[in-house]
């Protein structure tokens, strides 16, 4: 299927009964720091604690009775999984989800507390042993980010940030393989063309601002970074021409500005998220996206999924 806004319109009232509408929030106490009128869409929030719920509910949802009965199957760096999980555990299918060994283990005791089997390997290899797994059982993938129903799930939180927010001006995604930033940026152009959707990605593998310069998928090595949930090595091929069309721009941002966009979050916007979440923050305090004083800028948190060994790191962060 093509990806459109009717799709994306189609798959909340699909997902509505399993979702929360998320706040938004207008953090003023921000608004120095950033240069900018500060929102928050408080993904963080959601049921399982990240927005990969809406992706993975709407995928689940559309399976046959028979795929479900074989189980699922996910690579996932762990919101994935976790919303994997927690549908499957929704519809009564098992699931199996692949993880990296270096995976936060708050997130890994949250997936296996759904009830879902993990399996730990090297992070370039998830997907490949995700694919091994499948074959064995006759099981199900569904995908972090490279399918249109994942992005069209994810796609509905465009639609609840123009209801709530209708006059924002700027809106920042945190931009891994390109589901969330494709499905938002989509919604958004079809709502509000005027509206700029910014991606952010961490400047450790920068594979969209590669991939756009280029004009075509680019894979880009493996890097370890503070950024975990945003760990794709290459664009999803079937997310890139919908970002390529509908986002704005991109900003590469680097660890410490992400530290330092999460630090802040917590001790002045008193907002607990992960530091893949506060790459937006990170973005606007390292000055990779133009603001003005009275620009409207929302921050898309994608997830709340952090440890107490992540928050110990930011003792040492200074803003």
């Amino acid at each position: 299927m093509a990806l459109t806004i009717n799709e994306i319109r189609s798959a909340r009232e699909r997902i509505s009964p399993y979702i929360l509408r998320t706040p938004l929030l207008r953090m003023e106490m921000l608004d120095g720091y950033l240069g900018c009128k500060v929102y928050v869409k408080a993904e963080c929030m959601q049921t399982t604690g990240a927005f990969k719920i809406r992706g993975a509910m709407n995928k689940a949802l559309q399976l046959t009775p028979e795929q479900l009965k074989r189980g699922i199957v996910a690579a996932s760096s762990g919101n994935h999984g976790r919303g994997i999980s927690y549908a499957a555990k929704m519809l009564g299918a098992r699931a199996t989800i692949v993880m990296p060994r270096t995976s936060p283990q708050v997130k890994i005791e949250s997936i296996r507390s759904l009830g879902a089997e993990v399996i730990l390997c090297d992070a370039p290899e998830r997907f490949r042993l995700a694919e091994q797994v499948c074959a064995e059982r006759g099981a199900t993938m569904v995908p972090p980010f490279n399918d249109e129903d994942i992005m069209a799930g994810q796609g509905t939180l465009g639609l609840e940030i123009m209801e709530q927010c209708p006059n924002t001006d700027i809106v920042i995604v945190p931009v891994s393989g390109g589901g969330l930033i494709g499905g938002v940026s989509t919604a958004i152009k079809a709502i509000a063309p005027s509206v700029r959707v910014w991606g952010a990605e961490p400047a450790a593998m920068p594979r969209y601002t590669r991939s756009l310069a280029a004009g075509e998928v680019v894979t880009v090595p493996y890097s370890s970074t503070v950024a975990d949930a945003l760990a794709a090595q290459t664009p999803g091929p079937k997310c890139f021409p919908y970002v390529q069309s509908n986002a704005y721009g991109f900003a590469t941002v680097d660890d410490a500005y992400i530290l330092k966009g999460m630090r802040l979050l917590l001790t002045e916007g008193k907002v607990l998220a992960e530091p893949s979440s506060c790459i937006g923050l990170g973005a606007l305090l390292q000055g990779l996206i133009p603001v003005e004083r009275d620009t409207r800028v929302c921050l898309l948190l994608s997830g709340g999924s952090v440890g107490i060994d992540q928050l110990r790191v930011l003792e040492d962060v200074a803003l």
